[in-house]
């Protein structure tokens, strides 16, 4: 046992496994990187340390476990998470047919970006993390289990923890941003190839609301 936690060895392997999964909050980082550059990339993720910090508080104080016991809760984030990612997904696919539908010079690719929907890479990162019962959920499951319920000062135990999730997120994400932006270079000389791109992650984005509008708690 290490400061309170029970298997960090486990953790850690269990840890990398998910951060790698494919989901919302890499996939929208990704985008803003190949869109928008580095800086609004790491915006992004910032927003999704910030959300990944507050449902780990979340679930270290116990108030996560509320999803359990409120059907009705869940049922509120559940479909309010659900229409933000459809919304996102909207967005991007009008971003993409625009861009399918501009030809020619420079002048029209600035246009295009500016008319992209940056709408604050931190904010929508953020709302995006935190608007997944999912990602509560997990938290509630697999993040606790870690930590000796006997162990005198637990904060510790959740904080090493923590420092674990955001050092695995942070890496991740770094190389998905450095990935977007030489995307970006690429899109830039290929316009309908980056609208195929962004028309591919909004349907994605979709995808994922219809994902989690049938989520259940079980």
């Amino acid at each position: 046992m290490f400061y309170g936690v029970t298997d960090l060895t486990t953790f850690i392997i269990g840890t990398i496994f998910i951060v790698l999964l494919p989901g919302p909050n890499s996939l929208y980082v990704m985008a803003v990187a190949s869109r928008h550059g580095v800086a609004a990339g790491y915006r992004g993720a910032c927003g999704i340390f910030a959300g990944d910090t507050i449902l780990m508080l979340l679930a270290a104080t116990g108030t996560a476990s509320l999803l359990r016991t409120t059907p009705e809760l869940f049922m509120i984030i559940k479909y309010a998470g659900a229409a933000y990612l459809a919304w996102v997904g909207i967005s991007l696919l009008r971003s993409a047919l625009r861009d399918w539908r501009r030809r020619g010079e420079a002048g029209d690719a600035a246009a295009t970006a500016a008319a992209a929907p940056r709408a604050h890479p931190f904010r929508s990162a953020l709302l995006i993390s935190l608007m997944n019962p999912k990602a509560i959920l997990f938290f509630v499951s697999f993040f606790i289990q870690f930590v000796d319920p006997a162990y005198a000062h637990p904060g510790l135990s959740f904080l090493i923890l923590g420092a674990i999730v955001q050092v695995c997120s942070a890496l991740y994400l770094s190389a998905l941003i450095f990935g977007g932006a030489y995307l970006a270079a690429q899109f830039r000389r290929r316009r309908r190839l980056a609208a195929t791109a962004t028309g591919s992650v909004g349907g994605l984005f979709i995808g994922f609301g219809a994902k989690l509008a049938g989520a259940t708690l079980s």
